[in-house]
């Protein structure tokens, strides 16, 4: 193991992914501690009841804004790696889609609330944290540093905004402002990392290289041509995680939404360890293929096993510490939030392995078959919610979440071409002999 270990430091490909993958975990971890400092204390101030009318709105909210990314993230960055002299057209043309997506997303959701129980103050909430997507079109040029493996400057310009966002939460909470100041604090947010994208890609490149960047039309139809089975499967994905929250609001009560998000809060203190992992490696993923098949696959499963045994320690981990974790943090009053954190633990496992998978699907071009695998996770998800939440409320919709996650991993995937050597890889990376080898 020491002699891999001296073998890999000195191996230039490795120390480069090691140092971007650094870098987003240090982002990542502070962002947690400043979350758990933060986050905390805006969910004591504001109390079951508002912070879950706060996280309906966001979670209603992000039903919809996934649309504004045209699902163009994965690729943009593919056709980066394979071609960066097209760097100029390629971000160009991503930051326009971006730019008028959210356009789109503004007059679907003025129509779609609508259809809601929703009161004037509720929708106004709504559309302060929408307006938010335009700044988001600004995330092209973070695709250009992912690329390059690069996150240090995408790290920068996220510490500054969490910084910036976490004092201005705490003047708030300490002149004890409404609700709706914290939805302006998100929008102020998407500002800032927008100017921040900027700065850095100037900085990196020059100001020219803002001046150069392009609409072409003939280069979005054929991103659009791509990726429009990834845009109905950020979409389905967004529905997903997201509906849960709001069958809550309608079917049980503000508070109930607020215990539960903070169930789903805390699991994103692990939740963001597979979306870095396969985010820094899906370059390398990329380039291995070219190295023949048997070693794409070799790789693929080593970062297979990589995501589930992690995924695996820290569901027994926090099995035992969540009731704990939720009563010292957040006090007796989300004292029911902890159970549903357990649960949470255990669809990791699901979580760690589908953001692999996820990545190794785009790859192979399988978009299509991203898309109905999620239609049908999602169509069981909804289902069981309607039959569990009536009856069990914030546990029936945990459980849901869980149930589903499972099945489409391990019986819908079944049902696909091509998928079955991934639902192989998925049992085989339970073996832990595999661990102990690769050691």
């Amino acid at each position: 193991m020491i002699k891999k270990f001296k073998s890999l430091k000195s191996h230039q490909g490795f120390v480069k992914y090691a140092k971007n993958t650094s870098w987003l975990f240090f982002e990542r971890i502070l962002r947690m501690l400043v979350g758990l400092f933060v986050g905390v204390w805006v969910a004591r101030y504001l109390g079951p009841e508002q912070y879950g009318l706060f996280n309906y709105v966001v979670s209603f909210v992000g039903l919809f804004t996934i649309i504004a990314t045209f699902g163009l993230d994965s690729i943009i960055i593919r056709e980066l790696v394979k071609n960066s002299s097209r760097r100029d057209e390629l971000i160009g043309t991503a930051f326009w889609l971006k730019f008028f997506g959210a356009f789109i997303v503004l007059l679907i959701l003025a129509i779609a609330i609508n259809f809601t129980s929703n009161d004037t103050y509720t929708n106004t909430l709504v559309f302060i944290i929408a307006s938010a997507t335009i700044f988001q079109s600004f995330n092209a040029i973070d695709l250009f540093f992912q690329s390059k493996v690069l996150s240090k400057y995408v790290v920068y310009v996220n510490v500054i905004g969490l910084f910036i966002t976490s004092v201005i939460k705490i003047i708030l909470i300490l002149n004890e402002a409404p609700l709706i100041a914290f939805a302006w604090v998100i929008l102020v947010d998407k500002v800032i990392l927008a100017i921040g994208f900027i700065y850095f890609y100037i900085k990196k490149e020059s100001i020219y290289a803002i001046k150069g960047l392009k609409f072409n039309k003939n280069t979005a139809m054929n991103l659009l041509k791509q990726s429009w089975p990834l845009i109905l499967s950020s979409l389905l994905i967004s529905i997903y995680t997201k509906i849960d929250q709001v069958m809550l609001k309608e079917i049980v009560s503000n508070e109930a939404v607020g215990l539960y998000a903070v169930a789903v809060r805390l699991s994103e203190i692990w939740y963001f360890i597979p979306i870095i992992i396969s985010s820094s490696l899906f370059p390398a993923i990329i380039n291995a293929k070219k190295q023949g098949e048997q070693f794409y696959y070799a790789r693929l499963q080593k970062l297979y096993d990589l995501m589930i045994w992690t995924a695996i320690i820290l569901a027994v981990f926090f099995t035992f510490i969540s009731n704990t974790l939720v009563e010292h943090l957040y006090g007796l009053q989300y004292k029911q939030a902890g159970n549903v954190l357990i649960i949470y633990a255990w669809a990791g496992i699901f979580v760690f392995f589908g953001n692999a998978w996820g990545k190794w699907m785009i790859n192979e071009n399988l978009q299509k078959t991203v898309m109905k695998m999620q239609a049908l996770s999602l169509i069981a998800n909804i289902i069981l919610n309607l039959i569990l939440i009536p009856t069990y409320g914030i546990m029936g919709a945990a459980i849901a979440t869980l149930v589903s996650y499972g099945i489409g991993h391990t019986v819908f995937a079944l049902f696909f071409k091509n998928q079955k050597i991934a639902v192989v890889m998925f049992w085989k990376s339970f073996n832990p002999k595999r661990i102990i080898n690769d050691l």
